[in-house]
């Protein structure tokens, strides 16, 4: 065969991570936590397998291998629409990240262009320094063409450069109180388990979190899921 078991495994994790991005954007609107209800299913002795939302997909697999299938497909005449639709939501998940942080910044006055927005973990999934389809990517130039203005803190990632479809020049920042504070809104990317998220909450006035890195903790700043 044409594609081996990674290419149909990454197509049935797109699907499914789908699925759960798009209860999470009902949810939303239901005013329901989506990470309370997966926590909820877990408990549950058999039967489930968890799955978790996020800002979008990223790697060198999930986003891209499913869409071979779909373009073999289409020389059969046969178009493979969970696929396609998987891909479109997972697809949208960017833009509703940024949707989350302009409501977000609305909710305290401000208006996204001009806001300083600093990013925390911006590689594609944790403890790794792979940027490839980072979801990150898309998020920081729709926020820059909205003009916010923005800094990003990875641990694994110390520069952005060069990248194929987006022209992104930063270098990381530290994670320290003063960026905190001086940021308008945090947005947490990525959950990498060296990110102090106790000071983050402590000193920001705003975090955006499309993790659940924070859950459980309290401290000055307004926490809002996306």
């Amino acid at each position: 065969m044409w594609f081996g078991d990674g290419a149909q495994g990454a197509q049935s994790w797109a699907v499914n991570i789908a699925l759960v991005n798009e209860l999470k954007m009902l949810f939303d609107r239901m005013e329901m936590d989506v990470w309370e209800v997966i926590q909820a299913a877990k408990s549950k002795p058999f039967g489930f397998m968890p799955f978790y939302p996020g800002p979008g997909l990223g790697g060198h697999c999930i986003p891209i291998d499913p869409f071979y299938l779909t373009r073999k497909a289409r020389e059969y005449g046969m178009p493979t629409r969970f696929v396609e639709l998987a891909g479109e939501i997972n697809s949208f998940m960017p833009r509703y990240v940024v949707g989350r942080v302009m409501e977000a910044l609305n909710d305290k006055g401000k208006s996204v262009k001009g806001s300083r927005v600093l990013l925390v973990a911006v590689t594609y999934k944790p403890e790794v320094d792979d940027m490839r389809e980072s979801p990150a990517l898309e998020i920081m130039e729709l926020l820059g063409n909205r003009g916010a203005e923005l800094a990003y803190h990875d641990p694994f990632y110390p520069q952005m450069r060069g990248f194929r479809k987006h022209d992104l020049q930063y270098d990381s920042v530290p994670l320290n109180r003063e960026n905190l504070a001086g940021a308008d809104c945090v947005l947490i990317i990525t959950n990498h388990s060296t990110i102090d998220y106790p000071l983050v909450v402590d000193e920001a006035e705003l975090v955006v979190d499309t993790r659940n890195a924070c859950a459980g903790l309290s401290g000055k700043a307004t926490v809002v899921k996306a």
